[in-house]
């Protein structure tokens, strides 16, 4: 099996990495069924790197159908360390406008049907999320916008509260501005549980989540719309590939030693000799 220590989940419309060099694809299988679709593996100036396609390629799934479980537990099976996500999201504020880009560090978690974790039957555990993003990737991810920003300028926001709604419909105008009255500062459907499996597999994770509309509550602005989103989300596009090449690049250079590491040093509760032989095998790749 192919083994890279940065990961890409690829949101809407960012469904391959055209960088990637010896391209291999990968069909893995987890004990949370199979990811949203194969893994592609390569290289970017000789740095090992596996892709993933949230959605699936041609973008089948909706954000409640993906599994996340699989999708994480599939790329810690590659030997990913660093885990770089990219999202289209709504504005929640003023000074967030559409095609700006925003590095999250912290969520809110709205959603009701997706399992959330890969703890439970036999084995617990209780992962921190008060710090749900590894700043040294976000730091990766910014400094990696900041350079393709010299050339093709773009207003970068460092941090901000990401609140994930269930959907697949958009919110109503009185729930916009009950996440608004949060303190949210973007809304989007993919980065929970994904954020939170992230953590539970000892995976440096951070999520560059790029604007495409102000949602419903702007008194001005149009209503946030397929068709609005994803013609914003393609004049992103070009630049998220160019972001994340950058991004690998630093985090191949650099490898920091993230916190993320060894979540579970302080969160396993139940030890691994304690455990029925079953939750051992399921947890073996994360532990």
């Amino acid at each position: 099996m192919v083994q890279s220590e940065i990961g890409i989940l690829g949101g809407s419309g960012l469904y391959q990495m055209g960088a990637l060099e010896n391209v291999r694809e990968h069909h893995i299988d987890t004990p949370y069924g199979k990811p949203s679709d194969v893994l592609v593996s390569g290289q970017i100036d000789g740095i090992n790197v596996v892709f993933l396609a949230r959605h699936g390629r041609g973008h089948r799934l909706i954000p409640s159908e993906v599994p996340y479980r699989a999708n994480i537990h599939a790329l810690k099976q590659c030997g990913v360390r660093y885990l770089l996500s990219f999202s289209a999201v709504g504005s929640l504020r003023e000074d967030m406008a559409p095609l700006d880009m925003v590095l999250p560090d912290q969520f809110i978690d709205m959603t009701k049907q997706r399992a959330s974790t890969f703890f439970g039957d036999g084995a617990v555990a209780h992962a921190s999320m008060a710090e749900p993003v590894c700043s040294l990737v976000a730091d990766a991810l910014a400094r990696a916008v900041q350079k393709v920003g010299a050339t093709d300028p773009v207003r970068l926001h460092r941090k901000g509260t990401y609140v994930c709604i269930e959907g697949p419909q958009f919110s109503s105008m009185a729930e916009s501005n009950w996440y608004r009255s949060m303190g949210a500062s973007v809304i989007g459907m993919t980065n929970m549980p994904e954020a939170k499996l992230a953590k539970e597999a000892q995976i440096a994770y951070a999520t560059l989540a790029m604007v495409t509309d102000y949602d419903c509550w702007h008194p001005k602005e149009a209503h946030v719309s397929a068709d609005l989103a994803i013609a914003n989300l393609m004049k992103n596009a070009a630049r998220a590939q160019a972001v994340a090449v950058e991004a690998v690049r630093i985090l191949g250079l650099e490898r920091p030693m993230s916190a993320a590491h060894t979540a579970l040093a302080s969160a396993l509760v139940t030890q691994r000799d304690a455990m029925p032989e079953g939750a051992r095998k399921r947890l073996n790749a994360l532990l």
